[in-house]
C-alpha cells in the first residue's frame, strides 16, 4: 500500500469513527421516539405523535446523508479502479458500490414514508 493509499484509508477510518458516533446518537433518538410513539398510541397524545414524526424524519434525513457519503465513497473507489487491479478487487469494489446504492435508495424510501405518513400507521425502523 502506497503512502497516498494509506493516508486515504486512515482519513476514511477517521470519518467512519465520526459516523459511528452519529449512529450512537441515532440509537438514543430512536429509543426516545419509541417512547413518544408508545405514548401516542396509549394516550392518543397528539403532541407526542408530532414530536415522534419530527424525530423520525430527522433520523432518516441524517441517515440519507450518511448513506450518500458511503455511496459517494464507493463510487470514487469504482472510478479509481485500473487495469492492474485484480479481477476480484474490481468485482468486489463494484459489488460494494451496488450495495451502497441499494442502501441509499432504501434510506430515501424510508425518509419518504416517515415524511408522508401523518397518521403513523406504517412502522419504519432504523436499520
Amino acid at each position: 500500500m502506497s503512502n497516498k493509499e494509506l493516508e486515504k484509508r486512515l482519513r476514511q477510518l477517521k470519518i467512519e469513527d465520526f459516523i459511528w458516533i452519529i449512529y450512537i446518537g441515532i440509537i438514543f433518538f430512536s429509543l426516545y421516539s419509541n417512547t413518544l410513539e408508545r405514548k401516542y398510541f396509549i394516550y392518543n397524545d397528539v403532541k407526542s405523535k408530532n414530536t415522534y414524526r419530527n424525530i423520525t424524519i430527522g433520523i432518516f434525513t441524517i441517515l440519507v446523508i450518511v448513506y450518500f457519503y458511503f455511496l459517494k465513497d464507493s463510487f470514487n473507489d469504482v472510478k479509481s479502479l485500473n487495469a492492474n487491479d485484480t479481477y476480484k478487487k474490481r468485482y468486489l469494489t463494484k459489488l460494494s458500490f451496488f450495495g451502497s446504492l441499494l442502501i441509499f435508495i432504501s434510506g430515501i424510501i424510508f425518509l419518504y414514508i416517515a415524511y408522508s405518513d401523518e397518521i403513523i400507521d406504517v412502522e419504519v425502523a432504523f436499520n
